[in-house]
């Protein structure tokens, strides 16, 4: 028996192949698989190169296939992507979950967990020990993903367009980033961030240079990383606290390029989140999330995968 486990993200998407005890086969990579940035057709194009690339020239047909993909929770995309998959036309069981999910299973199995994921944008997910999950953030850039990359950069830039102004203090960013994108003055810098063209790479990948900054003690850049830090925790406070977790023992999973680019947020976040959770624990998520779609195709194709349900919303405490 083998399984297909597949991590659909924005920027990149991994296919694994894997035998009835979990070993790693072969795998597949390919672009992002993103429904609003590439579309329908592009994602399905994704998917099923990156699936033939994981198969290869071995005459297997998966027993199960499990696809993380942002989105999920909503009807109206997880019907597309189901539509997409039922196109590709493998004539196996196919378990399509949110990408949170995935990763935290890939840290957690099935034990109960909150994942606190900030890459380009952010979300917290978390599992209780009765399978009941909540959520927190994901709802993009335009008016979610506090604490990201993404979220890092703009207001980075914001701080930068402030301090032209004369509306903030001035800050050591507006050099570094002027140098970042070549431009001699800020009032170039609206064109490039706004250009349709530049993807939203462009602005997450500031959080370096943020750190960099705040490390030479500038206050500007000191307060945006303390403001990230609170957002990711005030979401998993969140979780937690709907979940009925705050007094149990567990483990708080970081994932995502943020915690590597920006040190400071890896460093930090524990010593809140203790605040959150005393008997908790937190660490670094170092498992390819889709080592988390393999765990759960092979229980789906054991015909037991058990998707955790949305617990009814409750007052925050």
């Amino acid at each position: 028996m083998h399984v297909l486990g597949i991590d659909a993200g924005g920027t990149k998407t991994v296919c694994l192949l894997a035998d009835a005890h979990g070993a790693i086969v072969a795998e597949g990579r390919g672009a992002g698989a993103n429904l609003h940035t590439a579309g329908e057709l592009a994602v399905e194009k994704v998917l099923h190169e990156a699936m033939e690339a994981a198969i290869g020239d071995r005459a297997i047909t998966p027993a199960a296939i499990c696809l993380g993909i942002a989105g999920v929770d909503r009807d109206d995309e997880a019907r597309t992507v189901r539509a997409i998959m039922r196109r590709i036309g493998y004539k196996s069981r196919v378990l399509v979950v949110n990408d949170a999910l995935i990763a935290l299973v890939a840290g957690a199995r099935d034990e109960p967990g909150i994942l606190i994921n900030a890459g380009t944008g952010s979300i917290v997910y978390g599992r209780n020990a009765a399978f009941e999950a909540a959520r927190a953030g994901g709802w993009g850039h335009m008016i979610g993903d506090e604490g990201s990359g993404y979220w890092i950069g703009r207001e980075s830039l914001a701080a930068v367009m402030r301090a032209a102004d004369g509306r903030g203090p001035a800050t050591g960013l507006t050099g570094e980033i002027l140098l970042h994108f070549n431009v001699d003055d800020e009032s170039r810098l609206p064109r490039i961030v706004y250009d349709r063209e530049l993807p939203r790479g462009s602005v997450a990948a500031l959080g370096p240079i943020v750190q960099r900054v705040a490390e030479l003690g500038d206050a500007v850049a000191i307060r945006i990383l303390e403001r990230a830090a609170d957002e990711l925790v005030l979401a998993a406070r969140s979780v937690a606290t709907r979940l009925e977790m705050r007094g149990d023992a567990f483990t708080f999973h970081l994932a995502g390029g943020v915690f590597r680019v920006v040190p400071w947020l890896a460093e930090e976040l524990p010593r809140r989140l203790g605040e959150v959770a005393p008997r908790a624990q937190t660490q670094i998520l170092t498992a390819e999330p889709a080592i988390g779609a393999v765990w759960l195709a092979l229980a789906e194709a054991r015909g037991h995968a058990l998707v955790p349900q949305y617990k009814a919303a409750m007052a925050n405490g």
